[in-house]
């Protein structure tokens, strides 16, 4: 059988790490909130092959080494006094340190009690009328990757797919991160369903086949986002209108599958990663019918049988989902089985299929006949290495005898006698269409079996001959997932940001964002001396740099050489000097600075037994850098006689706490904010010494993980914060603060970036794309004034100018003569711009005497807009 590849990966750079570059990003997410429990069960159940010990190493490798031991601290400051400690964090399994926060200092999901709780807060109508956020999308990402001959148009993960039984042109898609949305036209047009539930994570749909105008949801994607789960919606108007249906006992859990009962009505099953549960009265009650992962459903078209795929085996229930049998399949391989998924043909219910990854990574694949489980042999060279995330099966609805596999790609089998034939309807090396990589949901058009769905990290496609040709239904399909933002200081309209799977793209004020690079878009930066230079990370310390804005095929390696064995996350830090030069910072398992974009590194180890990989970074100046690890420290470095300076250790805000972000006021360096993702302690620190103490800035906003600060240079003490649910903002430097949050989607804020100049703040969120926010309101009438005055004499010209402008302003001359004066002109001007700088114009104003006689006269501007 074959197991899983090792192969470089088409979409990044190396090998796949064991369970998957999904697997290391997951982990970093977890281990960053403090979820150490959960990271430790998500490496257990996607690589249960590779047992304690390697299991402890990949959580090791994704989220830092152990934390050591830490005396307890008794003083509400940190720094030159001791600081009080949150609480303290449990070591994952043996001593692993998963980050912060087990179960156990998590009872009965509090994380995702702060989830509903921040959305209840950001329902609530706002206190006065503001300014509201708005999509920059992207509506369309074309040129995106795939790993066969052709590129597509890409979104973002989608986990589910329902198609409406009685209007096939109905579909219903459930976006990892992003919720539900809607199309009544074959995915010509979408519409998004769920923008205020309390989580947008989604891992199943289904429609009732005796009701179809009711739909349900389950929250919590399996594949990733389970511990954001908090229950299941209803839609008692096929999909348009959503309301929760229950809560208990799934707050916490995710969904992989839902399925009514053809024969029973009322009755409902679903899988998630809690177990197996059923309910009688359309799911607004369930009763757990069995524990540990389950996966995947069937029922019979028939009605009679349920089949239930489990991490320990197949199930099968003929009463409704109330009691379970073992079913025994030849030969299963090594288990707790790493991923199986089980379907029945439509055509004929005596078939079945059930196809699975054992522990150790080997593809397994049975077909039930005549009442016999026996083995088919799967496409050789299926690649499983990240079952756990990339699965799905179905049968055609009109031969038995073809199926559909998706793990990292998709196939199309079909048997003839006792042959089968396999065919890569995803990935195709010479003709046909290719899709995304890494398939999570396959579904049919009813009356029509040759359509088929599938959804991927890429978003959602459509095959109008069973997978030979793909077209893409991402065109308004706003999910795509990303984690950080970068943008030009000169312009209002040029933003770089980095996505989960889907590369590092670009916004030039198009609603079509533009594919720059491949593989996983991680952290990126643009230089502020020169917005030609801009930078992206792939994943770890792949770095590169495009002297043409990263233009596609612009990009030149411009990493660090990290010694072998050294660690980073799996998405580093990144910055460029936030005042102009050619300082570039990246953060692993030490901080690599470079003086001159990049061509020369200097390697700085951080100081202490185990500081752990660096998490957060921020370069004020060319010569001054902070950095902040996962284990709560800070530390700065300067350039000082024409060498970096020994990282020194600042005071620790909160120990053992992930940093997520730092800022510092480029005009005074000893004011510092710092914020923790981890939950259960202070979130957002403030030291105005430069980091000897710091005060905690907490009170007032959800207790949910922080991501992201900003600052207005304007008025520093207006701060932004982004939270993983909703953005906040205090006007009196942390003492307060207020939901800034009209308008955006109940998302994960994973970024923030303010624009000084346009006076636009930013966020890039996992699975509904990229939103803005004008923070002082749009201009709604020019705002004018008197820039100059002068006197010319008669016949004279003479030249002005004024310098220091933005760039990004739109903005009219013109002079005014106080000298009175009547019966012809008195005055004319011209008007010219000279770029200046990155950043800045100047503007000459030539004005001409048309008289005899002296005028005097005032220059005049009006501001039409700052974007």
């Amino acid at each position: 059988m074959q197991g899983p590849s090792a192969s470089e990966d088409p979409g990044g750079r190396g090998p796949r790490p064991p369970g998957g570059k999904a697997l290391t990003r997951l982990v970093q997410e977890l281990a960053r909130r403090g979820q150490g429990q959960e990271t430790a069960a998500a490496v257990e159940r996607a690589a249960p092959g590779l047992g304690r010990a390697g299991q402890d190493e990949l959580i090791a490798r994704a989220a830092g080494p152990p934390q050591p031991p830490a005396a307890p601290e008794d003083d509400d400051r940190a720094g030159g006094k001791k600081g009080k400690k949150g609480k303290k964090g449990k070591k994952g399994r043996k001593g692993t340190a998963a980050g912060k926060g087990s179960r156990e200092e998590d009872p009965g999901g509090a994380l995702v009690g702060a989830y509903r709780a921040a959305a209840e807060r950001l329902a609530r109508p706002a206190d006065a009328a503001g300014p509201q956020w708005r999509s920059l999308g992207p509506w369309a990402v074309p040129n995106g990757q795939t790993y066969g001959l052709s590129r597509v148009n890409v979104s973002g993960r989608i986990a589910a797919i329902a198609v409406d039984p009685a209007d096939p042109a109905h579909v219903l898609a459930g976006s990892a991160g992003g919720g539900v949305w809607e199309t009544e036209d074959r995915g010509a047009s979408w519409t998004p369903r769920t923008d205020d539930a309390a989580t947008l994570t989604t891992g199943a749909l289904a429609f009732d086949p005796a009701s179809p105008g009711t739909v349900l949801a389950g929250t919590g994607e399996g594949n990733s986002w389970w511990w954001l789960g908090t229950g299941v919606l209803k839609s008692t108007d096929g999909g348009t209108k959503w309301a929760p249906l229950c809560t208990d006992p799934f707050v916490g859990q995710g969904f992989y599958d839902l399925a009514f009962d053809p024969a029973r009505p009322g009755t409902v099953l679903a899988a998630t990663t809690g177990g197996l549960y059923a309910s009688t009265d359309g799911g607004a009650h369930w009763t757990r019918r069995r524990t540990g992962l389950a996966w995947s459903l069937a029922l019979s078209a028939a009605g009679g049988e349920a089949l239930a795929a489990c991490q320990d085996g197949l199930f099968r229930s003929a009463d409704g989902g109330a009691a379970w049998e073992a079913v025994p399949l030849p030969t299963p391989g090594t288990m707790p089985f790493a991923r199986l998924a089980v379907a029945i043909a439509p055509s004929d219910p005596a078939v079945a299929y059930a196809w699975g990854a054992d522990a150790d990574g080997r593809a397994r694949l049975w077909r039930r006949a005549a009442g016999t489980w026996k083995k088919v042999a799967p496409p050789a060279d299926v690649d499983t290495s990240q079952a756990w995330y990339d699965w799905f099966l179905a049968v055609a609805p009109d031969r038995a005898d073809r199926i559909y596999l998706g793990a990292i790609d998709a196939y199309r089998g079909e048997q003839a006698g006792t042959t089968w034939t396999w065919q890569d309807i995803s990935t195709r090396k010479t003709g046909g269409d290719s899709v995304h990589p890494d398939q999570h949901a396959i579904a049919f058009e009813p009356g029509r079996p040759d359509v088929v769905y599938v959804g991927n990290d890429g978003g959602l496609f459509r095959s109008p001959d069973r997978g030979t040709t793909w077209e893409d239904l991402n065109h308004g399909l706003v999910v795509t997932e990303f984690e950080y933002l970068a943008q030009d200081f000169g312009s209002s309209r040029r933003v770089l940001g980095g996505t989960q799977d889907n590369g590092t793209n670009r916004w030039t004020g198009s609603p079509q964002w533009t594919h720059v690079q491949d593989g996983d878009g991680g952290d990126c930066a643009v230089s502020r001396a020169d917005p030609r230079t801009v930078f992206h990370t792939f994943f770890e310390m792949n770095l590169e740099r495009s002297d043409r804005q990263g233009d596609f095929d612009s990009w030149t390696d411009v990493s660090p050489p990290v010694p072998d064995g050294e660690k980073s996350l799996f998405y580093p830090p990144l910055e460029t000097a936030a005042t102009g030069g050619r300082t570039v910072a990246i953060g692993g398992g030490a901080l690599y600075l470079s003086r001159d974009n990049g061509a020369h590194w200097t390697r700085l180890p951080l100081p202490g037994p185990a500081p752990g990989p660096a998490s957060a970074l921020y370069v004020p100046r060319p010569d001054h850098v902070l950095v902040g690890t996962v284990r709560g420290g800070v530390y700065r470095t300067t350039w000082q006689a024409g060498a970096w300076s020994p990282p020194t250790a600042l005071a620790v805000p909160r120990p053992d706490a992930w940093v997520s972000d730092i800022h510092a006021d480029p005009a005074a360096p000893d004011r510092i904010w710092v914020t923790h993702s981890s939950v259960g302690g202070g979130r957002i620190w403030r030291s105005t010494d430069g980091g000897a103490s710091w005060t905690d800035r907490s009170a007032g906003l959800p207790e949910l993980p922080l991501n992201a600060v900003e600052v207005d240079p304007v008025d520093r003490d207006r701060i932004w914060v982004a939270a993983d649910l909703g953005v906040y903002e205090s006007t009196d430097a942390g003492a307060t603060w207020r939901a800034f949050s009209d308008g955006l989607p109940h998302a994960i804020v994973g970024d923030l970036v303010l624009h000084p100049h346009a006076r636009v703040l930013r966020a890039g969120t996992r699975n509904r794309g990229v939103w803005e926010i004008p923070v002082d309101g749009w201009l709604t009438e020019p705002v004018c004034g008197t820039q100059f005055t002068g006197t010319l004499a008669g016949g004279e010209t003479r030249r002005w100018f004024s310098a220091d402008w933005p760039a990004t302003r739109h903005v009219l001359w013109t002079v005014m003569p106080v000298t009175e004066g009547s019966g012809a002109p008195q005055l004319s001007c011209t008007v010219q711009a000279e770029r200046a700088g990155s950043e800045f114009v100047t503007y000459w104003i030539t004005v001409a005497n048309l008289t005899a006689q002296p005028v005097e006269f005032e220059g005049r501007h009006a501001i039409l807009s700052r974007y």
